[in-house]
């Protein structure tokens, strides 16, 4: 199984769907299993790190009119630029981002709330080229985390429904402590759409404990077969 596609999507899983909202894995064959997540407020949708795909426009055009692309993390561009191009919106990005590569959409820069929701921008990491935000409605019950949580093969062990991303296990980012969501969605694999406070609690208070279990599967899985 690759990491990682670079061939265009021909098709696309439907994940986490509930009322507020839909994501999609536009390659299911990959190990890294990239997903993307449209948010759905107030019959506007927000699509959020996206990975194209062809029909993904019926998907969260369900639940209404693109009003923009969001980026959360410095890496995840993806396909945000053709998205907000097609839609005729802007990509939008955590205003604390050092800067934009050159996109032919208009980038912009947003804190505190992404505009015209209730959906609060979390600082998750601003350290070392990583820089990543997350989304929580804290009424709605969602919270986006897109990198250091995560549900591929290579973010959680046999006992973990969530899984703190390799590289932040002995850290796992404090801001995301506490925090009582019903559902965590990700950006690489599904969410946890049932109790998900526990499974977040859980991937948290146990990162480091169960680090080298992680990193000893890791280390297999790049062995060759």
């Amino acid at each position: 199984m690759p990491m990682k596609r670079t061939r265009p999507a021909t098709d696309y899983d439907v994940i986490d769907r509930w009322e507020g909202g839909v994501g999609w894995i536009a390659h299911p064959d990959e190990a890294m299993l990239r997903a993307s997540h449209a948010l759905a407020v107030d019959d506007e949708v927000w699509v959020v790190d996206p990975v194209d795909a062809p029909g993904v426009d019926d998907l969260f055009a369900e639940f209404g009119e693109v009003a923009g692309v969001v980026v959360l993390l410095n890496r995840h561009y993806r396909d945000a630029d053709e998205l907000a191009q097609r839609h005729d919106v802007p990509v939008y990005v955590p205003a604390w981002f050092d800067r934009a590569p050159d996109l032919s959409a208009e980038v912009r820069r947003f804190d505190e709330t992404l505009p015209g929701t209730d959906y609060r921008l979390l600082r998750v990491f601003d350290r070392f080229g990583w820089e990543e935000g997350a989304l929580y409605d804290e009424d709605e019950g969602t919270l986006l985390v897109p990198e250091s949580v995560g549900n591929a093969p290579y973010f959680t062990t046999d006992d973990e429904r969530l899984g703190v991303h390799p590289m932040m296990r002995l850290f796992p980012p404090s801001v995301l402590r506490g925090l009582r969501p019903d559902r965590v969605l990700v950006g690489h694999g599904p969410g946890a759409l049932d109790d998900a406070a526990r499974a977040l609690d859980d991937a948290l208070g146990g990162a480091r404990r169960r680090a080298p279990t992680l990193f000893a599967r890791n280390f297999r899985m790049l062995l060759p077969v």
